[in-house]
């Protein structure tokens, strides 16, 4: 089990370059010790993304998350636009990302039991998994969960709008149609699964963040053991 969990700690640090490290930094410490560092590091990850995220501007003023239009949207904007309709546009697209940035932070205690819950097994699983591994397993053990609880949030914003209403009652029709995704026939459901993949992708940015710098790890024991390996 030991081996194992070194083995994973090497990836989640420094795939994909672990076959060019020295594992024997690792030997000083315990197996606890290991553990224990990794659920600092992805403690601190998942946090520090709920953070940046989860304030007035996280989605809207971050290029790499920022929701826009539902594609059909998109299509149908130039032509709403010529017609007066850009401000209604400009107020979806607002409150989207308003919803998605007050939703985030219903994360953090899903993300937090996701980080306890960590497994031996689960790690085998990401040790065979590439560089993104680790947001991956958050993916798995929190998107459902997040979900249920993003919906509501996001929900309570998006109903104010006239045109989002419009849009669902246009999108629902398209989608029985096959002419549209079902996961897009709802603006709701729509902002949840982009809010999602938004906070997935900080993450995922985090992780690489301490992998590089390990020094930057908030945990004593994550800068003990990733230092070790870096």
């Amino acid at each position: 089990m030991r081996s194992i969990l070194r083995a994973f700690l090497l990836l989640v640090i420094c795939a994909p370059a672990w076959a060019q490290l020295n594992l024997s930094g690792l030997a000083a410490f315990s197996e606890r010790d290991t553990a224990t560092g990794l659920r600092e590091a992805l403690t601190q990850g998942a946090g520090r993304a709920v953070d940046l995220l989860g304030t007035q501007d996280g989605f809207l003023g971050n290029p790499k998350v920022r929701i826009p239009l539902p594609e059909v949207l998109q299509k149908a904007e130039p032509l709403m636009r010529m017609t007066g309709r850009g401000k209604d546009f400009d107020a979806l697209v607002t409150t989207m990302n308003r919803a998605a940035e007050a939703a985030v932070p219903e994360a953090r205690a899903l993300l937090a039991d996701a980080v306890r819950q960590l497994t031996v097994e689960d790690a085998k699983k990401i040790l065979g998994g590439g560089d993104d591994s680790v947001t991956q397993y958050f993916r798995q053990h929190t998107e459902a969960g997040l979900t249920q609880r993003f919906l509501p949030v996001v929900r309570q914003h998006t109903e104010r709008l006239a045109l989002a209403g419009q849009y669902n009652r246009l999108a629902g029709q398209a989608s029985g149609f096959g002419l549209m995704k079902a996961e897009d026939a709802q603006i709701e459901s729509y902002v949840t699964r982009k809010a999602l993949d938004g906070l997935y992708l900080m993450i995922a940015e985090e992780e690489r963040a301490i992998r590089a710098n390990p020094v930057q790890a908030a945990g004593t024991w994550a800068r003990r053991i990733f230092g070790a390996v870096k």
